[in-house]
């Protein structure tokens, strides 16, 4: 049993004698202070269990009549209940976090959508409207044919980029034809883009939550992002699996691997996009995993619930 384990048992075995004789609101209020002690420290509700029923023996084992035995269990479950509530009121407090962080979520790819519509239709109509109009000048200036042709490879470039930021905003695939082409579409954009091979292998009879498929997108996007900004990888591959009542997505590259110790040095400036990765899979009940891979590099996994 740990120090802080072995310092509840004593501290808890007291108080609840103490209640037991007393059981005034003073003697109860110290369940809750335990109870929030024990959390403070990283204790779990099985721990607590485990110290109250360590804590019975002396007190169920004296002889007692049939009505002093029954408040005495009234007793029992009352300041046992007592010192569970805050990790009760913790719980909650965390569940209504996660439903705050979903909403909000499901509002900044509501921005994402609107702003990336904007960048491909209403920036591209801008640009055609360009473009005719340096048609238009080259036929009355003969002589601007040639500053009118850089100006459109100009123009050109421009296109490509804001298609690339409002496919990177929202690709509209993602809404259109489902997760694994979305995928497939980012993993052929950042093949041609950096060079690195990246490869999507997906295993879904059916598709999932459109809530669960933008925050797996997400992911498979700021993880790839890591492998060709940081990871020196030349291949990656997103491998996409439906297990039982979970759906889990590995990114797995061959770069020169995880450092853990780095990764907690860069966290407090938010590095390699791995707070943004948790803060998504913990608004879901899912869980992260980043190890190393077992042919070199690194392996980031995420498991999400589906129920």
């Amino acid at each position: 049993m740990s120090d802080r384990l072995c310092t509840l048992s004593d501290d808890y075995s007291m108080a609840l004698r103490q209640y037991v004789s007393n059981q005034d609101e003073a003697a109860l209020a110290r369940a809750y202070e335990l109870g929030r002690k024990a959390l403070e420290d990283g204790l779990g509700v099985l721990d607590v269990a485990t110290v109250h029923s360590r804590a019975l023996p002396a007190l169920l084992l004296r002889p007692l009549h049939e009505h002093e035995h029954a408040k005495l269990l009234e007793a029992l479950e009352k300041f046992l209940v007592e010192a569970l509530s805050p990790f009760e009121m913790a719980f909650l407090g965390f569940r209504e976090s996660n439903v705050v962080l979903h909403r909000v979520n499901d509002v900044l790819e509501g921005q994402a959508r609107r702003i990336g519509s904007a960048l491909h239709d209403e920036a591209a109509q801008l640009l055609a409207s360009v473009h005719l109009a340096l048609a238009d000048l080259a036929v009355r200036q003969p002589g601007t044919a040639k500053p009118v042709q850089g100006v459109r490879g100009l123009l050109e470039q421009i296109e490509d980029r804001l298609r690339n930021l409002s496919h990177e905003l929202r690709p509209p695939i993602l809404d259109d034809l489902g997760l694994v082409p979305a995928l497939e579409f980012l993993a052929d954009t950042i093949s041609k883009r950096w060079g690195v091979g990246v490869a999507v292998h997906a295993t879904l009879d059916r598709s999932l939550p459109a809530t669960v498929e933008t925050t797996l997108y997400r992911i498979a996007q700021e993880a790839l992002n890591n492998v060709v900004k940081h990871a020196k990888a030349t291949q990656a591959s997103v491998c996409l699996r439906r297990e039982s009542h979970k759906v889990a997505c590995s990114i797995l590259d061959d770069g020169v691997g995880f450092d853990a110790a780095a990764v907690a040095r860069r966290s407090g400036a938010r590095g390699l996009g791995l707070v943004e990765i948790q803060e998504r899979v913990v608004a879901l009940g899912g869980a992260l995993r980043l190890g190393d891979n077992d042919g070199g590099g690194t392996d980031l996994t995420v498991e999400i619930p589906l129920e």
